[in-house]
């Protein structure tokens, strides 16, 4: 007896589609941290311990998430392969908790580093605020997700997803800012010196947008297509969220090596040009002062005329000044004849 046609397969490029893509980015990014990460370590041996652990920590958390999202696409994908789009993935709750246990230890030791810089609590205190309720948003939705677990219920996840992203995207554009605001300050008048600031300026808005910017990205594709719940375009972004936190502030901390290697030209010539100046003292030579080197290391920028040691400027990061001190000579007595 002949058999009828097949059934027709669902379609599940809305739903499992962005996921996978998402998947994508995810991987692509765990081998630039894997890359960096190795770097950090055989470069910056005498970091602190707290700091090399911390770095482990994330790499650990970023490897455990890369796994399970491997693991999230395998189940619908090959082991419920032709079967509607009704549940989400059974381990599909892991992925807002490994995001948010990425991202609030960076923000808090962005808004720990600003604190460093400014002396300030006011800012660090409200970057750190939300920086705890974008966790408890990511941990809600953790919950939710696991509690709901069904494709249409996707607009009950609203609340606390609108509270991960929204508090998560308002402490990076305020660590963005606040870097850019006290490092600008930092600028001594010296074009060597400022340049190299104007370096980490760039760095830093590159590396603070960008996971701004997908967050929002998250939210807005989340919250516009609340209607039909096999959309799930948000995932692109999401999937690759936690990611981006870490690629970026590995590459700024791998940074400092080459920031390095182009301050010491600059200070260099900053030296030589202050042994050089025809300006001398009254006893013939010519006064210079330097302040002792920064701990090893640390990447060093010349040229401010300020006395006192100056504190850390970004992630272990020194400026050495150099400060001249002049004398108008002493005009000849003309004796007359």
């Amino acid at each position: 007896m002949a058999s009828g046609p097949a059934p027709p397969l669902p379609n599940v490029q809305l739903s499992y589609g962005p996921m996978i893509v998402g998947v994508f980015f995810n991987m692509i990014l765990y081998g630039v941290l894997a890359g960096q990460t190795l770097s950090y370590f055989q470069v910056y041996r005498k970091d602190a311990t707290w700091m090399r652990l911390f770095v482990g920590f994330l790499f650990a958390v970023e490897t455990a998430n890369t796994a399970l999202d491997m693991a999230m696409m395998y189940e619908p994908l090959i082991l419920k392969y032709g079967q509607k789009p009704i549940f989400f993935p059974t381990v599909f709750m892991t992925e807002p908790l490994c995001i948010v246990l990425v991202s609030m230890p960076i923000q808090l030791f962005f808004a720990w580093r600003i604190h460093q810089l400014t002396k300030s609590l006011w800012v660090p205190l409200i970057i750190s605020v939300f920086g705890v309720a974008s966790f408890a948003g990511g941990l809600w939705t953790a919950i939710r997700v696991q509690m709901l677990r069904e494709f249409i219920k996707k607009p009950l996840l609203h609340n606390s997803a609108l509270l991960w992203f929204l508090a998560a995207c308002v402490a990076d554009v305020l660590i963005t800012i606040s870097l850019v605001k006290t490092l600008s300050q930092k600028k001594t008048g010296f074009a060597a010196t400022d340049s190299v600031l104007d370096r980490i300026i760039r760095m830093t808005i590159q590396t603070g947008m960008i996971t701004a910017l997908f967050s929002i990205l998250d939210v807005v594709c989340f919250m516009a297509l609340p209607a039909s719940f096999h959309y799930a375009v948000n995932f692109v972004w999401d999937l690759a969220l936690s990611k981006l936190y870490s690629n970026c502030l590995l590459s700024t901390l791998n940074a400092r090596h080459k920031l390095n290697d182009a301050s010491h030209g600059s200070t260099f010539q900053q030296r030589r040009s202050v042994v050089l100046s025809p300006a001398r003292s009254g006893s013939g030579k010519q006064e210079s002062f330097f302040d002792s080197a920064p701990a090893s290391g640390s990447v060093t920028y010349g040229g401010t005329i300020t006395e006192g040691h100056l504190p850390d400027l970004e992630y272990g990061i020194h400026m050495t000044k150099i400060v001249e001190r002049m004398e108008d000579p002493v005009p000849r007595t003309v004796v007359a004849q």
